[in-house]
């Protein structure tokens, strides 16, 4: 099987990027009517975090925070691990794993181009993925 690189899951894909003064209320708003779970957050044309429903879940409301007053620059995650388009799903994958996130953002020249997430590895690459993961944790306890 052709291992898939980030460009074919990206392909046709719509992101949902907003300024980092957009609040929180209106990137909900604008990620349900798109379906999707997480926004860009792009200042002057790159990107600057990434909002996602564990944020607003997390950072916002068990925070008791205002979700009308807050901007996403107060909540967002700016200290971003991002990918290229040519990298292959697996290697996403484990950028995931290893970083304890479900969604890497996809840059050309830190403008974002695309976003993956643990969604877009259903199939082959998640059967192999485990596979790598319980290899390694064997290798681990071997090693004591």
């Amino acid at each position: 099987m052709r291992t898939r690189l980030v460009r074919d899951v990206i392909e046709g894909q719509k992101i949902l990027c907003l300024a980092p003064t957009v609040t929180v209320s209106e990137a909900a708003r604008r990620m349900k009517e798109q379906k999707v779970g997480s926004a860009m957050v792009v200042a002057d044309g790159r990107l600057a975090g990434i909002f996602t429903e564990r944020d607003a879940l997390m950072r916002v409301l068990a925070a008791g925070l205002d979700a009308g007053a807050t901007p996403l620059s107060a909540v967002m995650t700016a200290e971003l691990v991002t990918i290229d388009q040519q990298a292959t799903l697996m290697e996403a994958l484990r950028l995931m794993h290893d970083g304890g996130f479900r969604h890497v953002p996809v840059v050309d020249a830190g403008r974002p181009v695309g976003i993956v997430s643990i969604r877009d590895a259903l199939g082959e690459e998640l059967i192999r993925f485990n596979r790598e993961v319980a290899e390694r944790q064997e290798l681990a306890e071997r090693l004591g």
